[in-house]
């Protein structure tokens, strides 16, 4: 019997934010990460936890803390 090929795992989630940085909890509630705190310098950033990918909306900053 011939194996089902595996699909192709669902591209992270990608989320625009007004400011930086982006603060990140996997958004499950009991099932989410420990809040974290992602720089967006380069107006993108990813969490390490969840690979949730964060980036500035056109026109705003990054803060320059």
């Amino acid at each position: 019997m011939a194996s089902q090929p595996q699909a192709a795992p669902p591209p992270p989630e990608t989320i625009q934010v007004d400011s930086s940085p982006a603060a990140c909890d996997g958004g499950g509630g009991a099932l989410g990460h420990p809040m974290i705190y992602i720089p967006l310098a380069d107006g993108r950033g990813e969490c390490g936890y969840c690979d949730r990918v964060f980036v500035l909306k056109p026109g705003a900053r990054a803060s320059g803390h």
